[in-house]
């Protein structure tokens, strides 16, 4: 078994290493990598749930069966393991984010949100106070050095890089972050897992979005905002009314199935969402095509570059040449499924220099025209 590198001075046995643990596999062969070093290793998980609520959730983080299992996989390595109460940090930074995007008729990335505030803000502060000289995640990116210090980059293996939920990591995170695992594919952890002996090696990964474990994110937008369940008219381009739907919270830009409109030349798309009237506007797929999307909320990490640059629009987009002006992201051909409330995330090769927020976007031949 060969010790990972956590890229840190010698000697590790004078070193401490602070290991965020949500139970999963990834994380608890991170925490066993860090505990082979020989440096002082210490478990850190966020409970981010009501505990009595979520036991025997299935497909969660960072709840009840969860955190046992990470304290289960710490007593095998023999660590420390401290569990946080952060649960009215991720209510209010997240779950209330993402039904007050929904309502605001946009597609939200919760991850990104998770990773910017509970997960590495409040995380980094712990390990700060535990006197860490890093904080190991089982994120599936790299830590490369470049010229100008740490850059981040894609994960070796392109089915499980998570770079896109980590662009808005920055430059005095990245500085102390470590990400062993960005080098490995998946079978291989798992490997390692049985290896180490670990209780959880063949423990099915959580899904994308914790705290909507049955994937009805309709539901749990409707119970924190009822108001969001209010229905209204579907138009098309010109406002012509074709139909009625149930509510905007069951629509994301680019949906075909749920219009239930037939006898049209063309099926039809959801091209965007109008709280304000509760109209769903849709159309044929040719009207999703995007030539520039305005960007806010950017991060930058690309210190030192100049060159070419792709973007991505969607978590299992494949990057795609763009220009950037000023803040928007200027498609070298027409991208379908730009939706305000996801990310561009900017890629040089496999290196991420950064992204920011989808505000706006501007239609292919409007651009052109």
């Amino acid at each position: 078994m060969t010790p990972a590198d956590f890229q840190l001075e010698a000697p590790l046995k004078a070193r401490r290493i602070v290991v965020a643990m949500s139970g999963g596999v990834d994380s608890s062969v991170v925490a066993a990598l860090a505990a082979q070093t020989g440096a002082e290793t210490i478990g850190v998980t966020l409970q981010l749930y009501d505990h009595g609520e979520a036991v025997g959730r299935a497909g969660s983080c960072c709840a009840g069966r969860d955190i046992h299992d990470a304290r289960a996989v710490c007593d095998k390595l023999g660590i420390a393991h401290y569990v946080f109460d952060h649960e009215s940090s991720f209510r209010e930074t997240v779950i209330d984010d993402f039904a007050d995007e929904y309502l605001a008729g946009r597609t939200p990335i919760p991850c990104v949100k998770c990773n910017m505030g509970p997960k590495f803000t409040d995380l980094f502060k712990l390990a700060r106070d535990l006197g860490a000289d890093c904080l190991a995640t089982g994120h599936y990116v790299r830590r490369v050095m470049g010229a100008q210090g740490a850059e981040l980059h894609r994960a070796v293996d392109p089915a499980r890089d998570q770079s896109y939920f980590l662009f808005a990591t920055t430059r005095a995170q990245l500085d102390f972050l470590r990400f062993p695992l960005g080098g490995m594919p998946k079978a291989q952890v798992r490997e390692l897992a049985a290896q180490f002996g670990l209780g959880v090696s063949n423990k099915p990964d959580s899904q994308d979005i914790c705290f909507v474990p049955d994937g009805d994110y309709a539901s749990l937008v409707k119970k924190l905002r009822p108001e969001a369940d209010a229905g209204g008219d579907i138009v098309d381009e010109s406002g012509r009314v074709l139909g009625r739907h149930k509510g905007l919270i069951h629509f994301t830009v680019g949906q075909r199935r749920g219009i239930e409109i037939g006898g049209t030349p063309e099926p039809l798309y959801v091209l965007r969402l109008e709280p304000s009237t509760r109209a769903l506007v849709v159309g044929p797929k040719s009207a999703l095509a995007v030539r520039t999307a305005r960007i806010d909320g950017v991060n930058w990490i690309g210190e030192g570059f100049a060159g070419d640059v792709t973007a991505k629009v969607r978590s299992l987009a494949r990057p795609v040449p763009v220009r950037l002006e000023g803040d928007r992201v200027v498609f070298e051909a027409p991208e379908y499924g730009v939706a305000p409330g996801q990310a561009a995330v900017l890629y040089a090769g496999d290196r991420v220099l950064g992204g920011g927020w989808i505000a706006e976007t501007e239609r292919a031949e409007l651009a052109t025209a």
